[in-house]
């Protein structure tokens, strides 16, 4: 089993046909993902990559039933194109765009709150659960089907952990990459309770990054109600407060949202904390023991 996506997701690619949405839906299709048309506002009844193209999300959800879409759509139009997803009954919308302003993200998190849609992102690397679906731009390759879920902020350092495992022989059951943006739709501990809740799911590894208290949210609900061993990691230990470092969400506002303060709090919450990202896989492989 997995979460979010499977083998029966029928997913549509919002921005369709611009380079992006070309490029990683030719991606997603060779990994075996059930991509079933696209949207492209003015090219609705054309065909591309041998896939339907409509003109709204909603006549893509009457046309092939699509309950899963991927947005590839520049910034100034992502949080439109992320509304009418929720507004044509999508269940799962993973938003790849990156440079949303924070204002336009308000107002989706808002329209968001009537709505069964479940946001990933944005400025997310996706979803993948390996084997039966990849939603977004995860190198395929270096996942393998199995059982650790992995919920992180960063996109390389989901492909890090990623790798490690695959070399170690543990697969993956779903990998979510949550975003790094100061508002996003789905949360650290959104993911992790997804993930505990998760029959097929044995670990889970929790790459967070220095801003905001998600992670110590998570770490706190995972002490009282957590299953399954858990393995985190904190990037940005050297990082001034005050200062950005990457991504728009991760800069240190207070004492509580540096790397030191959540690997603590983590560790008493009883997360097996690493100090390196390099040291994820053969943690886990201990952690399973």
């Amino acid at each position: 089993m997995s979460v979010l996506v499977d083998n029966n997701s029928k997913i549509i690619v919002q921005g369709f046909t611009g380079g992006e949405g070309t490029f990683h839906a030719g991606q997603m299709m060779e990994y075996g993902t059930n991509i079933v048309g696209g949207v492209t506002p003015g090219k609705g009844g054309t065909m591309h990559l041998g896939l339907p193209v409509f003109d709204t999300v909603q006549m893509a959800v009457e046309n092939t039933g699509a309950d899963t879409s991927v947005i590839f759509v520049p910034p100034a139009f992502a949080a439109d194109a992320i509304m009418e997803a929720a507004d044509a009954g999508i269940k799962v919308i993973i938003a790849i765009t990156e440079g949303i302003p924070v204002s336009d993200m308000t107002k989706v998190k808002a329209f968001l709150e009537n709505k069964e849609s479940i946001l990933i992102g944005p400025n997310c690397p996706g979803v993948i659960s390996p084997g039966k679906a990849k939603v977004g731009i995860m190198p395929g390759f270096i996942h393998k089907e199995g059982r650790i879920g992995v919920v992180s902020r960063s996109g390389t350092l989901t492909y890090e952990a990623v790798d490690q495992l695959t070399k170690l022989g543990l697969g993956q059951s779903t990998c979510i990459g949550i975003g790094g943006d100061p508002v996003i739709g789905t949360t650290t501990l959104d993911a992790v309770k997804m993930l505990m809740n998760d029959p097929d799911t044995e670990g889970i590894i929790m790459i967070g990054e220095i801003g905001g208290s998600m992670e110590t949210d998570a770490a706190r609900w995972i002490k009282e109600h957590g299953t399954k061993p858990v393995v985190g990691f904190i990037a940005g230990q050297t990082a001034p407060p005050g200062r950005r470092m990457g991504h728009a969400g991760a800069i240190v506002g207070g004492k509580d949202d540096t790397a030191a303060a959540k690997m603590k709090i983590m560790k008493e919450c009883g997360i097996h904390v690493v100090d390196n990202p390099a040291h994820l896989g053969k943690t886990m492989q201990e952690a399973m023991k």
